[in-house]
């Protein structure tokens, strides 16, 4: 009897408090639209990692009797070519798997690579107001002020075309959000009492920065970064589409939308399947951070 009360104790127990992986889940869940948007986003990386085994055929191989296939729905279409081919021949159903490889790695390369400079900026200006605050703030300041897209193409312009300098420019575009959100939940950190028993108790000041502070920021940083993979993919999209990101023939799904744009009228299969692929990508990963603040901020949990 005692092993079979301490056992429904343990029960009762993991019910009232659930893990925290189980209460996110469970606080996720309840969006039904972030569930679907992470199933897509499931599929599409599935597809993007395992590109050269899901692909029927290469990217950039040339199909010279199949010049603007229609997809195998459409009168005149052909089930070899489920997508169609575009003005070259290509299949653009592998174009597309391809794509989804270059465009989610920009994506997340340029989320990190704004996120890392990001929080240790933001951080710098809430420990130190006065010192380094004042002017950090103020760069961010100028560096909102100016057009987002029309940024990235004058970073562009300087840096010169290719995958390196798009991703430095789009990451570039977004570090004044994470500084100034980093910044805002770190003074309201600094008020709290644990913040100061850890000064008391001698923690030095990285330890305070990265090791006390930073963790209890980390949910909106979670949210907004994200939403910024999202603004991330429309933004290489449109340097791929104005000839300032990845150079043809690598696919991508910007690029793809550049050499179609020809084609509107007469193959309205080349424009729209990669304007609708970015379309659904960047819906579901918006679906998702939704999700993600239903989950992680308590004030926005909903009940089960």
């Amino acid at each position: 009897m005692t092993q079979n009360t301490q056992a429904n104790a343990g029960q009762d127990l993991a019910l009232a408090y659930p893990s925290p992986l189980k209460e996110f889940w469970q606080g996720f869940s309840h969006n039904k639209g972030a569930v679907a948007g992470l199933i897509f986003m499931l599929i599409v990386t599935t597809c993007a990692l395992l590109a050269p085994l899901v692909a029927p055929y290469s990217p950039i191989e040339q199909y010279r009797d199949h010049l603007l296939t229609p997809p195998a729905w459409v009168d005149g279409g052909s089930m070899q070519f489920l997508f169609g081919t575009d003005e070259l021949g290509r299949d653009i159903l592998s174009r597309l798997i391809h794509g989804a490889r270059l465009s989610l790695f920009i994506g997340l390369c340029s989320v990190v690579m704004a996120l890392l400079p990001g929080v240790v900026l933001g951080l710098l200006a809430a420990f130190f107001p006065k010192a380094l605050g004042s002017a950090i703030m103020r760069l961010m300041d100028i560096m909102m002020a100016l057009p987002s897209l029309l940024l990235a193409v004058a970073i562009m312009a300087i840096l010169g075309p290719g995958l390196m300098n798009a991703m430095i420019a789009i990451a570039t575009v977004a570090l004044p959000a994470y500084v100034r959100l980093t910044r805002a939940s770190a003074m309201t950190e600094l008020n709290r009492d644990y913040v100061t028993a850890s000064r008391v108790a001698g923690a030095g000041l990285p330890r305070l920065m990265f090791v006390t502070v930073l963790p209890n920021c980390m949910a909106p940083l979670i949210v907004h970064a994200t939403m910024s993979f999202s603004s991330a993919i429309l933004e290489i999209a449109a340097l791929g589409f104005l000839g300032l990101g990845v150079q043809p023939p690598t696919p991508e799904w910007g690029t793809m939308l550049a050499s179609a744009r020809d084609y509107i009228e007469s193959a309205w299969w080349v424009v729209t399947l990669p304007g609708l692929t970015i379309l659904l990508s960047v819906l579901a990963i918006n679906l998702m951070g939704d999700g993600l603040r239903d989950a992680l901020d308590p004030k926005l949990k909903r009940a089960a």
